[in-house]
Formats: C-alpha cells, structure tokens, sequence
C-alpha cells in the first residue's frame, strides 16, 4: 500500500457528478481530502488516495478520463 497526494481540478459541468463516489467503489481506494476550494473560479480538491500503486495510477487515468484535469506536486 501507498499514498499519492494530487489535486483535482474539476470543470463546471462535472461539479453535480459523484465522481469521488465512482472512483472508490471503482477502485476500491482510501480518499482523504486535504484540502478544497470550490466556487464560481475555483473548483479543485486536494486528495491523499491510498492503495495498491498500480490500481492509484488506473483511478487517476479513470479520473483524467473523465476530464478531471490533475495536478501532482511535481508539476
């Protein structure tokens, strides 16, 4: 097990979609939100995801997918 911190960076039109609750039950991860700032010009959160590495670089692919744009601390 470990852990990867990023942060999600949402469009408007993915704000009423329960994507966080599709990617744990998807893969079967730990989230925990750090921090988040939502409103009319930001729309991000930042997560701590724990899991298998391998099944945290396929949620965040899933999550890319789904036109969440993602940031990591290297970037």
């Amino acid at each position: 097990m470990t852990d990867q911190v990023v942060r999600l960076i949402y469009p408007a039109e993915l704000l009423s979609v329960p994507v966080i609750n599709q990617l744990i039950r998807k893969f079967d991860v730990t989230l925990n939100i750090l921090k988040a700032q939502i409103d009319t010009e930001n729309r991000w959160l930042e997560v701590q995801i724990n899991g298998d590495p391998f099944v945290i670089s396929e949620a965040i692919t899933w999550l890319q997918e789904q036109g969440i744009h993602i940031q990591t601390p290297e970037n």
